[in-house]
């Protein structure tokens, strides 16, 4: 919530409501803040401002898989109306409608335009399936996000198509593993089986591939380099516990991802197939920049945004994209991605206090194909197959390199344009 909203807000809303209806309130609007995706520092800054717009003092702690919610009344005696509420959840899945529309209600109910009880009833509407146009959605997101970041490596268009058939092909598989526990936890490491066998069949059967390259592209909505990006963010911003936690499981996911992809070269090779491989980037500038387009629109639909608000979140992926390769070329890669961070932090930011709204709708898909998800895979799959340290070095470096650019670019994007909006 914004100082200023918090300066002028009445106290109606907490006037009508008891103590442990509030209590309530900034609960369950802490677990949904979690649910969509919110950054820890983000987090417990829009619920402290909450708590304060209702009469409250919260002392929150926040981590990837939970909440602790410490409450008290400051009308009563010290003491004598202490609340903790333990919150156990899941790592969050960005959501930007349901966020944009969370932070919508919070600063009704906070300004006494909506009561707790309309507010409660606000926020289970946003539980509603979306039923079969949503699932259709996650798959062209899937499709359409393979295909598109294929395409902006400048692949050959068998490998482009492989690519989009893989993405599609996993996101089917996924509906599948959700639903039982075991295979969820394995979720990763069987997409990326699939996505190696798939490019071997090809790579054996049909025409050469660039075989890693074509298996990261089909892999990229389920790559975590938005988890090392926040992780490192969190970390910067003395959240130690949650960023490390987070760290930790993006490591995790990799290593997933390079099991699944490892076990199904192995099985192949095993059973007699040559994967035909080659190192070809083909594609003109044109093909390049359709496909920014291309994934841009994936990313809108995966980040799940409200349709008023695909411009906006295709407009800041392809700027992001722009100023991140553009400056690169004239300062080198680090200093582009740094630029790139720091121009969609501050865009963010303005967003925010000029339309009122998250300015995570601008951050958010600005920084997407700027995070070093794939670089990372990359470079633990050339070090697993060539058993040699320095295969992998490079890339892992250059992981490093861009991670530090990036929240170097976040931190500075926030002082030059300071956020109004914690979220």
């Amino acid at each position: 919530m914004s100082a200023e909203t918090l300066a002028a807000a009445p106290a109606t809303a907490s006037n009508r409501a008891t103590y442990a209806q509030r209590v309530a309130f900034v609960s369950e609007m802490a677990g949904r803040l979690h649910s969509y995706g919110t950054t820890a520092q983000r987090l417990e800054a829009a619920v402290v401002a909450l708590a304060q717009q209702l009469d409250l003092d919260c002392e929150p702690w926040s981590n990837p898989t939970g909440l602790i919610l410490s409450f008290s009344d400051p009308t009563r005696a010290i003491g004598s109306s202490d609340i903790t509420r333990v919150i156990r959840l899941g790592p969050g899945d960005t959501n930007l409608h349901k966020l944009a529309m969370a932070d919508q209600i919070a600063d009704a109910v906070a300004a006494g335009q909506m009561s707790i009880a309309q507010g409660h009833t606000a926020l289970r509407q946003l539980d509603k399936d979306g039923g079969l146009r949503s699932k259709i959605q996650l798959l062209a997101s899937f499709t359409l996000g393979s295909a598109g970041v294929a395409g902006l490596w400048r692949l050959p268009w068998l490998d482009i198509a492989t690519a989009g058939i893989t993405g599609l092909l996993i996101g089917l598989m996924l509906f599948y593993t959700d639903r039982r526990v075991a295979t969820r936890e394995a979720g990763e490491a069987l997409a990326a089986l699939l996505a190696g066998f798939v490019a071997v069949l090809v790579a054996s059967f049909i025409g050469p591939l660039n075989l890693n390259s074509t298996i990261i592209a089909s892999l990229v909505v389920l790559l975590p380099g938005m988890a090392l990006t926040n992780s490192v963010n969190e970390l910067a911003s003395g959240h130690w516990v949650s960023g490390t936690a987070r760290f930790a499981g993006a490591l995790t996911t990799i290593m997933k991802l390079t099991v699944g992809a490892m076990i199904a070269v192995t099985i192949a090779n095993s059973i007699g197939l040559e994967p035909v491989i080659r190192a070809s980037r083909p594609q003109s500038n044109w093909v390049e920049w359709g496909s920014v387009l291309v994934a841009s629109f994936a990313f809108a639909m995966l980040f799940r945004a409200s349709k008023r608000d695909y411009v906006w979140v295709m407009a800041a992926s392809v700027a992001g994209y722009a100023i991140s390769r553009y400056g690169g070329q004239l300062w080198g890669a680090p200093a582009g991605i740094f630029l790139a961070a720091m121009a969609v932090t501050a865009a963010g930011n303005l967003f925010g206090r000029i339309v009122q709204r998250p300015g995570a709708i601008i951050r958010l898909p600005g920084i997407i194909m700027l995070v070093p998800g794939s670089t990372s895979l990359r470079g633990v799959l050339s070090l697993i197959q060539q058993q040699n340290v320095n295969a992998g070095e490079s890339a892992l470096l250059t992981v490093v390199n861009v991670v530090m650019a990036l929240v170097a670019g976040l931190l500075f994007g926030n002082l030059l344009v300071p956020a109004r909006k914690n979220l």
